[in-house]
């Protein structure tokens, strides 16, 4: 740990106290060591010929003196590299200092940051180190610190939290983790269930089987058929069991900064749906869920890679967690299908559609066999359009599409023309209201 000598000069021109700089965990350098082992590596693959030529060149002192002085740079590089990282909270921002030969800073303003994840791969479990994500209004990447301690990194995630939601910085560290209250837990036979209820493994097991049984008709030759079925089998394997490793022991909490998400069987993820950001949720539901009413929710967050919110769930406990994530928002219950004209726009599928529009959300369905809810609240409206095509016009019918902060089109389709374009201008003007009413974006509040 080291504190920067001077003080720093604030946006407003005054000058701040001097900033604590701190060092990642010890065992950081392991980790960024391997990137010029990784550079040797891949150049080694690039040119195998080259590279067994010069290795069988080289007499065995030689060679075994090179492989030492390569570990010996990696390690001294991954010191380096670690011994050059800092960081800091000020009072208005973490800053991230990095770089061996070329420095970086990054500034990241606390009022910006919308998350704070926790994640533990496997071996940073056994050596008990965490690694911080940050999730950051306008930046397309995700910040990190890599490695800290698991207790320090819990600490200054509720730091970076309560300074986020606006404590003052003598406050902040004190504040601690919020206090968590669990809504959902999704056990290991019923995600197992689920899974194997979806449908996409049996597909992906079925091209497995069907694929290289008609090239080993078409050729008798058994490495191409090896060829084909070996990756076609690795689909259908990583589908479920992929799956069911990353989504183990998926448990939902309540807190006053969000709702927390900590789910993983090898890599354990601690992640934060942060409230105000949540654009669309999304109810899917399969053919095969129906009967058990399961449903599976997922969400767009603006700048946020949080996609899941509950793998599983029964739909009554779905509905639930989604009025935890959109405060206000019911599930709506009946939906208007398209006219019976629409079924030559769309034939069959037409009967999948359906809409509802309420006082805090816009809602569209599609889907036969794998039916899809959207929820897109008011306030989260960034635009509506009306199409209608030439084949849609002579059945007069049209599609509203409202466009969100997440960059996705929700569509309720195929409308009677008419009904169309006064949802256009109603739609319209609920966003402008919801938007004025909107609460603002804040944690702990």
């Amino acid at each position: 740990m080291s504190t920067a000598p001077d003080g720093t000069v604030a946006p407003d021109g005054t000058v701040e106290a001097a900033v604590v700089e701190r060092r990642l965990h010890p065992v950081t350098p392991l980790r960024r060591a391997w990137a010029p082992i990784a550079i040797l590596a891949g150049w080694a693959v690039h040119d195998p010929g080259g590279t067994q030529e010069r290795v069988t060149s080289l007499d065995t002192t030689t060679l075994v003196a090179s492989g030492a002085a390569v570990l010996v740079l990696a390690a001294l590089y991954g010191v380096l590299t670690w011994w050059f990282t800092h960081f800091a909270v000020t009072g208005t921002e973490l800053r991230i200092r990095t770089g061996l030969l070329f420095r970086r800073t990054a500034h990241i303003r606390l009022d910006r940051i919308q998350a704070v994840d926790v994640t533990q791969p496997l071996l940073a479990r056994v050596v008990g180190v965490s690694k911080l994500k940050l999730d950051v209004v306008g930046a397309d990447t995700k910040d990190e610190l890599a490695f800290l301690g698991a207790d320090e990194a819990r600490s200054l995630r509720a730091e970076l939290l309560a300074r986020a939601a606006g404590f003052a910085p003598e406050d902040a560290q004190g504040v601690g983790e919020a206090p968590v209250r669990e809504l959902i837990r999704v056990g290991p036979r019923q995600l197992a269930v689920s899974l194997l209820l979806s449908g996409g493994p049996w597909c992906a097991l079925a091209g497995a089987l069907a694929v290289p049984t008609f090239l080993w008709v078409l050729t008798h030759n058994v490495w191409t058929v090896l060829a084909t079925a070996l990756p076609l089998a690795g689909v259908a394997v990583t589908s479920t069991v992929g799956r069911f490793v990353k989504e183990y022991d998926w448990t939902v909490g309540e807190s006053p900064d969000g709702l927390r998400i900590d789910y993983g069987l090898l890599d354990r993820m601690h992640e934060t749906v942060p409230p105000g950001r949540v654009q669309t949720v999304r109810i899917e539901e399969p053919l095969l869920w129906r009967r058990r009413q399961w449903v599976r929710v997922e969400l767009d967050v603006a700048g946020s890679s949080n996609s899941v919110l509950v793998p599983v769930a029964p739909r009554a406990l779905a509905a639930e967690v989604i009025s935890r994530v959109l405060p206000g928002v019911t599930v709506p219950e009946e939906l208007s299908r398209p006219p019976r004209s629409a079924r030559w726009c769309v034939p069959l599928w037409w009967r999948g559609y359906g809409f509802a529009v309420s006082d805090t959300v816009f809602a569209s369905r599609h889907g036969l066999l794998r039916r899809s809810l959207s929820l897109v609240p008011h306030a989260k409206v960034q635009s509506v359009r009306l199409l209608q095509g030439p084949w849609q016009r002579w059945h007069g019918v049209a599609d509203v599409r409202v466009e969100t902060g997440a960059n996705r089109s929700v569509p309720a389709r195929l409308r009677p023309a008419g009904e169309a374009a006064l949802l256009l201008a109603a739609q319209a003007e609920r966003s402008r209201t919801g938007r004025r009413a909107a609460r603002p974006d804040r944690w702990m509040s």
